[in-house]
């Protein structure tokens, strides 16, 4: 069907009514009108006026797509499809008594130099982050994975202001049935805005009161490609700097790009080392609270009289001491957070000293106390995750309670509590304390330690991936290529 300049002209003004960034230039060509429509905040205006405007004055007339300077572009023949590629950064041309619009693709330049990520610091690999532009993030990871059976596929989510996001994957090694579980939850979405990927996050996920996130999100980009390899299936969205990854287990929030660049004993110390960390930053004030309570014989003979003294004039119980220097530091790390970098840093520096210093001083608090405290504190640093640090900082108010109200007993009660459901908790019908529930003697290879790269020859079962091995060759070659003497 042909459509007229002015019926055009006037659907898109209509279209865009409010918005005085959206432009129309009428020019004429072949000695008929022509019309190039853009959005001025979305293109680059440069672009146009070089490729579009600058040509097309020029000349007056011949063949049209041999006097573009543009390269990228594609012909619709619906209006709405206009409009929406009017709003992901398009330059739109249409010509008098014609059924065909043309699209090229003019985006603006404007976007975040590529930096590594604040919140996911490593020393011996990769320092690419993403950013808030899907198609680069996108080059990014097929940069990093360079296959052809990277799989990508587009959904669109918003029912007032759309949103593009990419689910990516590999073709032959994610669970097809997991990739169609996903696509089916994301579709059945309904909402006016997705303003970053952890919408969805909250839209698709089994169990959304459960205290433990069930996504990883990073903004790694080794991170993701690593994981795809092992048959996961990871989520961007257009204007998010954040992936989410999944399935995954509990584990996988415990490693990090660095346990694989280190030696065998490095590597599966320091992971030894931050999965301890998730007992002692849940249970440490809460050991603390039972033993001043209910359990003051467990102290060794040399340490009860200092401790006698530190906790002797102290006007509250250890709940309430535990509780207000708990909360304080909540506090000091919200507000470092919310402020300025160079500010936040001297507010936590200071406020901790401080603040510390002169709770003690006045007799609110044992100095005991700070010193659990603080170690809870950096343990929950530990975390290479930082949805994860927010649930330690969580978990442990409720087991403070109970160890108040019942000493070890409380603390063992709760443990049990949060044990059988890790061990019922589902993420996409995958179980997310693999390998510990179910047990899997294999899967422990990369779950407290990290064994030999050349021995990890099977993929984690957690993502159920097609093809169970991996493509690794044994240590073999180097015991044979020795020389007899």
């Amino acid at each position: 069907m042909h459509h007229s300049i002015q019926d055009v002209r006037t659907y898109f003004q209509a279209e865009f009514a409010s918005a005085n960034d959206f432009i129309i230039h009428t020019l004429t060509w072949n000695q008929k009108p022509i019309d190039i429509v853009y959005v001025a905040t979305l293109v680059s205006e440069e672009m146009i006026q070089d490729g579009v405007l600058t040509p097309l004055n020029h000349t007056k007339q011949g063949q049209f797509l041999q006097t573009i300077g543009l390269g990228q572009m594609q012909v619709t023949c619906l209006l709405e499809q206009a409009v929406e590629a009017l709003l992901r950064g398009f330059c739109v041309i249409y010509f008098d008594d014609d059924s065909d619009l043309y699209l090229f693709h003019t985006p603006s330049s404007f976007q975040r130099s590529i930096t590594e990520p604040v919140n996911e610091k490593v020393l011996g690999n990769s320092h690419e982050g993403f950013i808030e532009r899907l198609d680069i993030n996108l080059h990014l990871i097929r940069k990093k994975v360079t296959s052809k059976q990277l799989a990508i596929r587009y959904v669109h989510v918003g029912l007032e202001a759309d949103t593009k996001l990419a689910i990516v994957y590999m073709d032959q090694l994610a669970n097809p049935d997991i990739v169609a579980e996903i696509e089916k939850r994301i579709a059945d979405i309904r909402i006016d805005y997705i303003s970053s990927v952890g919408i969805v996050e909250q839209f698709i996920e089994d169990t959304p009161y459960s205290p433990f996130p069930q996504v990883l999100s990073t903004e790694r980009v080794d991170r993701v490609s690593a994981n795809l390899m092992e048959g996961r299936i990871a989520l961007l969205a257009d204007g998010s700097s954040n992936a989410i990854i999944l399935p995954v287990s509990f584990f996988a929030f415990y490693q990090s790009p660095d346990d694989y660049n280190l030696r065998i004993l490095n590597g599966s110390f320091f992971r030894l080392l931050r999965v301890s960390s998730f007992f002692i930053a849940i249970t440490l004030p809460a050991v603390y609270i039972a033993v001043v309570s209910f359990h003051f014989e467990t102290i060794p003979n040399e340490l009860v009289l200092p401790m006698q003294n530190a906790v002797l004039d102290i006007p509250f119980p250890p709940i309430m001491e535990a509780m207000l220097m708990e909360l304080t530091v909540e506090l000091i790390r919200e507000a470092g957070l919310r402020l300025h970098s160079a500010v936040g840093q001297t507010i936590g520096v200071v406020g901790g000293l401080v603040i510390g210093d002169a709770i003690v001083r006045v007799g609110l608090v044992s100095n005991i106390m700070i010193v659990v405290v603080a170690l809870t504190a950096i343990s929950s640093f530990v975390v290479p995750s930082y949805e994860f640090r927010e649930t330690l900082r969580i978990l442990r108010f409720p087991i403070m309670i109970l160890s108040a109200s019942f000493g070890f007993l409380g603390i063992v009660f709760g443990l049990s509590i949060l044990l059988i459901h890790m061990c019922k908790l589902e993420v996409l019908g995958v179980p997310y304390f693999y390998p510990l529930s179910p047990l899997n003697w294999k899967g422990l290879k990369d779950s407290f330690i990290r064994s030999s790269i050349w021995q990890m020859n099977e993929r984690p079962l957690d993502s159920r991936p097609q093809k169970k091995w991996r493509n690794l060759f044994l240590r073999g070659s180097v015991k044979h290529g020795r020389s007899k003497k």
